[in-house]
């Protein structure tokens, strides 16, 4: 409640409506003084925040460490203290996201091309190392000698030192028919030469255009399409995971469907729980990665292991407690709940693939 005086008038500057009270019936708005000083625009935006952290933390703190009684609380009508399931998942998603981006938008791949301060010893093992799969090319051996010349010197490496890289190509081919045309245009003469019945479908004509024009733009650039592909796919990851939310309460509508007292929101809501408690799960993980990386101490990746060992323990407790069912049936939910998840995000994935492939 703000601190604005109230108006001596009763009809509702948003609606109109006769007010009973400080607040609209109809709306909900506060039937205050439409003038404000500055001092409580001030007062109202800490009071705004205030209020938020204090339910973020009351929330954060439920679902950390009591596993389904968010959702149940919410099922039973209890919301007032806590922050709506909706706008956490947005907050922690959003948190999340930019964490990952940040970490993963440099390569920690080493540049062969404008690294100068690697030396030429340690240019050489990584040309070395990367040969391993190439030992029978007849063209090995050259190189590596080629190499050698810049082990003691600091001049950088491209890759026309490198003939056996510089020959790698790039070749998409799901169709199988991209292979046999240069270009779009060779492809669209020869199916209007065609009779109608042996003509390809529209949806097949899309698919070898797309492959065509992929290979001629990539074909001599190898790592840039990679690269691409890679890039791409990550920044579609957060459309993955919303995606795959009302997947995963699909399952567990299809796994509790005897239980008759859970409406498909009910499982919405318990998986939005659960796919925020993964965020702060991830979160802690990519950390303690990076400090596995900048000590070098072992521990971390312990409780890397122990954080998605929790992750099962968490999601067993969560569906024991929301559904209120045996121990063994829970185990047993929990196990095909794992099982139907991972088929349907890897389904998901090839999917996103798929279209991100065709979208280079």
């Amino acid at each position: 409640m703000s601190h604005t005086p109230q108006r001596k008038e009763k009809d509702c500057l948003n609606c109109g409506t006769v007010v009973q009270g400080r607040y609209c019936h109809v709306c909900g708005q506060e039937n205050v003084v439409p003038k404000e000083t500055f001092w409580h625009m001030v007062t109202h935006f800490f009071n705004d925040i205030t209020h938020f952290d204090g339910s973020f933390f009351t929330t954060a703190k439920d679902l950390l460490f009591k596993p389904g009684f968010l959702s149940k609380e919410y099922m039973k009508g209890r919301r007032v203290k806590y922050l709506h399931p909706v706008r956490m998942y947005v907050f922690t998603s959003a948190i999340f996201f930019l964490f990952f981006f940040s970490v993963f938008s440099k390569s920690n791949i080493i540049n062969i091309n404008t690294d100068g301060e690697m030396n030429g010893a340690t240019r050489l093992a990584l040309i070395e190392n990367a040969g391993i799969k190439y030992k029978d090319h007849p063209e090995k051996k050259a190189i590596l000698e080629k190499m050698a010349i810049y082990k003691d010197t600091l001049k950088p490496i491209s890759l026309t030192d490198l003939p056996l890289f510089s020959k790698a190509s790039f070749h998409l081919s799901l169709t199988g028919k991209s292979k046999k045309f240069k270009s779009v245009q060779v492809y669209d003469s020869i199916q209007k030469s065609l009779s109608s019945d042996k003509r390809d479908s529209r949806l097949l004509k899309w698919l070898v255009r797309k492959e065509i024009s992929i290979n001629n733009k990539y074909s001599k650039n190898p790592d840039d399409a990679m690269k691409k592909l890679g890039n791409d796919l990550l920044h579609k990851l957060p459309y993955l995971l919303f995606v795959s939310l009302p997947l995963f309460a699909l399952i567990l509508r299809l796994l509790y469907i005897r239980r008759k007292q859970f409406y498909f929101a009910d499982h919405g809501i318990f998986t939005i729980h659960f796919y925020v408690f993964n965020f702060i799960l991830l979160l802690l993980a990519f950390t303690f990665e990076k400090l596995e990386t900048l000590t070098g101490l072992s521990v971390f990746g312990y409780l890397i292991g122990a954080l998605f060992i929790g992750l099962a323990i968490y999601l067993y407790k969560a569906m024991r407690f929301f559904y209120g069912q045996s121990r063994w049936k829970t185990f047993i939910k929990l196990f095909l709940v794992s099982i139907s998840s991972l088929a349907m995000i890897l389904f998901l994935f090839i999917i996103f693939l798929f279209f991100t492939a065709f979208n280079l």
